[in-house]
């Protein structure tokens, strides 16, 4: 992917996903970053399983930090806690 299509504050560009949309298909979204959207439930119930560090050697945060920060969460526990008060039985 191209660095143009990278959000430097996490997630893809608009020009990101009308990339995606014309090479791939997907009609991809944005990030929906308060409330109880079903898809903000699902965001949180997929990141917050996800491996890996909050911020690389340098301190610096991740591509994952910077996605959960972007949905409007500070943490994978954060996510974690949003996505089991919210989900459907």
């Amino acid at each position: 992917m191209r660095k143009e299509h990278k959000s430097e504050t996490g997630g893809l560009t608009q020009k990101g996903r009308e990339y995606f949309k014309r090479k791939e298909g997907s009609n991809l979204k944005p990030p929906v970053k308060s409330g109880k959207n079903p898809r903000r439930v699902s965001f949180a119930a997929r990141f917050a399983g996800m491996k890996g560090p909050m911020k690389n050697d340098k301190g610096e945060p991740t591509r994952l930090s910077l996605a959960l920060k972007k949905w409007g969460f500070g943490s994978k526990e954060a996510a974690a806690n949003f996505a089991a008060n919210n989900k459907k039985a």
